[in-house]
């Protein structure tokens, strides 16, 4: 159960549903020699006090749905969505693969009991090193290919397989900062399309978190909670550095100690008053497998003492 508010003061959270995600241990990729394993990801997600998960990158945790449930059910894990990465804004012949793509996905977030499936724009900089792999500008044409495409995508999602898609703005694309984002929302179909919000990239690209929540409050639909380190975030600018530079140094740190403050946030979540997966999603590639399992277990009692939850003690 969400922890009790016991200040009459305090915002009303039991609608907010903690979870983590595969990122949070490091994983950015379905096999990568630097990231822990789909098993001992599971494990310590449950060691850390979590019920809910993503499936993190398509293929990291078991694709057969059998296998899967067996799994989630011995460590009492439910799965709050999964998340794929595609381009649309490069015109058909992406949206065609992103149907192909987000359908498996989504045939598997349906045998597990999900209902989201997040769309990860993909990034004009490389995830591994850097490098530049597209123009950072976006033009009309393009723009509008990534509108309809996402609108087409949603549609196809919710009909075929009665998932819903929530859009991921990301560092290093096109869809970045808080005016993008804001105008990504205005042009899409409310009836479609909504956001997942995460704090931690709208606060890379000095976005205002809770203007966005206030302004589109019926298109905040789920949630990934980040924060950023300001120091590392000013370096980052100075040194124009990628997002796959700025992780190692840690611009996306172990709450409470970032940007943007989650108790605050968190009441304006709540105030949306309907039910809200808030999964904890902190960029740690590449991370020595050790580490993530104290950071996690930390996060996770922090969240708890602001009041959300569920969170499970050992033993559990």
């Amino acid at each position: 159960m969400t922890a009790p508010n016991h200040s009459p003061s305090a915002p009303n959270l039991a609608k907010l549903s903690l979870g983590t995600a595969p990122d949070s241990w490091g994983v950015w990729f379905p096999r990568d020699d630097h990231q822990v394993g789909w098993e001992q990801y599971l494990d310590e997600v449950a060691l850390a006090g979590y019920l809910y998960t993503e499936l993190g990158p398509q293929g990291f945790l078991p694709q057969d749905p059998g296998q899967l449930r067996d799994e989630l059910a011995k460590r009492n894990l439910t799965v709050t969505g999964g998340t794929v990465f595609a381009g649309l804004h490069k015109g058909k012949e992406a949206l065609d693969k992103a149907k192909e793509d987000f359908g498996r996905e989504a045939k598997l977030l349906r045998e597990v009991g999900a209902e989201y499936l997040v769309h990860l724009p993909d990034q004009y900089t490389d995830m591994h090193g850097g490098a530049l792999t597209e123009s950072a500008d976006i033009d009309p044409e393009q723009w509008q290919n990534l509108i309809s495409g996402t609108n087409e995508l949603a549609n196809y999602l919710l009909e075929e397989h009665g998932i819903k898609l929530v859009f991921h703005p990301h560092a290093d694309t096109h869809v970045d900062t808080q005016e993008r984002v804001e105008r990504f929302l205005s042009d899409t179909d409310p009836e479609l399309v909504n956001l997942c919000l995460d704090t931690g990239h709208i606060s890379y690209c000095d976005g205002n978190n809770i203007e966005i929540i206030e302004r589109f409050p019926e298109r905040i639909t789920y949630v990934h909670l980040k924060q950023v380190e300001p120091a590392v975030r000013e370096r980052v600018r100075q040194e124009k550095l990628s997002l796959a530079e700025a992780v190692p140094l840690g611009v996306m740190c172990e709450p409470p100690f970032g940007e943007p403050a989650f108790p605050p946030l968190l009441e304006a979540l709540a105030k949306l008053d309907r039910e809200i997966y808030t999964v904890i999603e902190q960029d740690l590639y590449p991370v020595e497998p050790h580490i993530p399992l104290p950071i996690q277990a930390r996060a996770a009692g922090y969240m708890r003492s602001c009041g959300l939850g569920p969170v499970r003690r050992w033993p559990y």
